[in-house]
């Protein structure tokens, strides 16, 4: 059995998006950073590599992820819901201990939330996640003993289903980040513009602090 490394990220990037009206993975922030590429790059602070699960055409964006050091990862199933996508995700990082998986729609996560669940996986938790005021967000994380059951994801089932509160560590931030996601063009007005230029000055304070 080939010596497993540290937890790896999983971007979950292959959604369509149909209720925002076009594709928000392009959606600029108020720094121009691409909704997906931000989300990727806070991410990309906590773990040693990063995988994007996108769909088979996303060639553009797959180039744009590999200019931040991201791998991308195409999955044509993706198409038949989000379980395929992090299945996929895992098979490609399958020497990992453990997994980070975080949403391409939730670009205003700041780098240290990601680190709270990463640590969490080191400090020897099954399962966790970001929570802000007692309420579940993300990412979530999982340790290698439940790489089966991941693999075996298919169709609209994802992570939740394997979720379990009774081994769940819950990382408890200050970070509204955690829960706000994009589904409709508002969402990005109800959160506070200046969010997304301070993604990159958290994550470049974070990789200054860890050196």
């Amino acid at each position: 059995m080939p010596e497993r490394t540290s937890p790896a990220g999983i971007l979950l990037a292959a959604g369509r998006g149909l209720r925002f009206g076009a594709d928000k993975r392009w959606q600029p922030l108020a720094d121009g950073t691409p909704m997906a590429v931000a989300a990727a790059c806070s991410l990309a602070v906590a773990v040693a590599e990063v995988v994007v699960v996108l769909r088979p055409e996303d060639r553009e964006l797959a180039e744009r992820m590999r200019r931040f050091g991201c791998r991308p990862v195409f999955c044509a199933e993706a198409v038949s819901g989000m379980g395929h996508s992090l299945a996929a995700g895992v098979v490609a990082t399958a020497r990992a201990d453990g997994w980070l998986v975080a949403l391409a729609d939730m670009p205003w996560i700041r780098p240290d939330s990601h680190l709270a669940v990463v640590a969490a996986l080191r400090a020897g938790a099954s399962q966790a996640r970001a929570c802000y005021r007692d309420r579940p967000g993300h990412p979530v994380g999982f340790s290698s003993i439940w790489q089966a059951r991941l693999v075996a994801l298919a169709g609209d089932r994802g992570a939740r289903d394997l979720l379990d509160d009774r081994v769940l560590a819950r990382c408890e931030v200050e970070d509204p980040g955690v829960l706000q996601d994009v589904d409709l063009a508002a969402d990005l007005e109800a959160f506070d513009g200046t969010r997304a230029m301070n993604i990159a000055a958290g994550a470049a304070r974070t990789a200054e602090d860890a050196r």
